[in-house]
């Protein structure tokens, strides 16, 4: 059958299982999810969808970033896929195949059904910051960044999340906006929470792009490639209508 040993932590392995679940259902492959419990519940809450069919082949091609659309674009796939952990799928094209696959209407009705923040959509006027930092701190866009983009936006409640709410960057932030709210929430909740809000603004990495992508009634900020000094996922976040800030000012 054709099986999916997914990289990386929870929104590398869903854009992983996602491209993989895409191309099952359109051939109706049978489909091994080779990640941990805790990542298949994840994935359910989310309310993300992965498919696994009937249709098991004797040969397996293996499925790439660089060969995914090939496949998609096959009349009839008779083989099995295999994706590894080596292969992440987030160059800008798939991501934006992503994107609009998961803002497609079924799609996206049924995300809003798990959402237990769904009352929030398209009802209210806050502000949601999102910062990545830990394990890739170096590429974070720095503050100004967010100070930046903040005081562009008219919003009546501020909310930030991060992996480290402890950081100096939080506490800079909610010495300028006192009424700030930290939140602490699993990575569930905060994808569900931060995308209900009007305004967000984003960091690097898949995490923060996967909030965006569930922000169905959202203005959506990002920063520029520059800002974000990485090079595992270039222009992931690259989505028509969503706003990029950078440049020499920040």
């Amino acid at each position: 059958m054709s099986s999916v040993l997914a990289p990386g932590r929870l929104c590398n392995q869903l854009a992983c299982c996602l491209c993989s679940s895409i191309l099952a259902k359109k051939n109706n492959l049978k489909v091994d999810y080779i990640v941990s419990d805790k990542i298949k519940d994840q994935i359910k809450k989310l309310g993300i969808q992965l498919f696994t069919g009937e249709n098991v082949y004797e040969n397996t091609i293996y499925l790439t970033q660089k060969n995914f659309f090939d496949m998609y674009n096959l009349h009839d796939l008779n083989e099995n896929l295999y994706a590894n952990e080596h292969q992440y799928f987030q160059s800008k094209e798939i991501s934006n195949f992503l994107y609009n696959y998961i803002n497609e209407e079924e799609q996206k009705n049924f995300i809003k059904s798990t959402n237990k923040f769904k009352e929030r959509y398209d009802n209210n006027s806050d502000c949601f910051v999102h910062i990545r930092l830990t394990d890739t701190e170096e590429s974070n866009p720095g503050i100004e960044y967010y100070l930046n983009t903040i005081s562009t936006i008219i919003f009546d409640t501020l909310y930030i999340s991060s992996d480290d709410i402890t950081h100096e960057i939080i506490y800079k932030i909610s010495q300028i906006y006192p009424k700030t709210v930290i939140l602490n929430y699993g990575e569930v909740e905060t994808i569900h929470f931060g995308s209900t809000c009007k305004n967000i603004i984003l960091s690097h990495g898949s995490f923060s792009t996967f909030i965006g992508y569930l922000s169905f009634y959202s203005t959506v900020y990002y920063p520029t490639m520059k800002l974000q000094k990485i090079e595992w996922c270039p222009n992931i976040q690259c989505i028509p209508g969503w706003i990029e800030i950078g440049g020499d000012s920040l």
